[in-house]
């Protein structure tokens, strides 16, 4: 017989599945009460007006309206002032 035996196992044939991270509804678009705008690791972007996060720092629309994305100054703990980018739902 010229087949060979399978080897043995591995230990390194698994991958976690993607996250889908990222904006998931643009400036101007209209949004309902609940609908997911972005998921982020962190706070990359703050909450504005009218937007909640989740626990997972997922920003979600409170109220209907059109998505508003800006910045803003925000001083840090060692008095730099840094710009952080805004979310709101106007």
């Amino acid at each position: 017989m010229a087949h060979r035996k399978a080897e043995g196992t591995t230990k390194n044939g698994r991958d976690s599945n993607p996250k889908y991270l990222g904006v998931k509804v643009n400036h101007g678009q209209a949004v309902g009460v609940g609908e997911i705008i972005l998921r982020q690791r962190g706070t990359t972007v703050l909450p504005g007006r009218n937007v909640g996060v989740g626990k997972d720092y997922t920003l979600y629309a409170m109220k209907d309206g059109r998505v508003s994305f800006g910045s803003k100054r925000k001083t840090s703990y060692n008095n730099d002032i840094d710009r952080k980018k805004v979310v709101h739902v106007v």
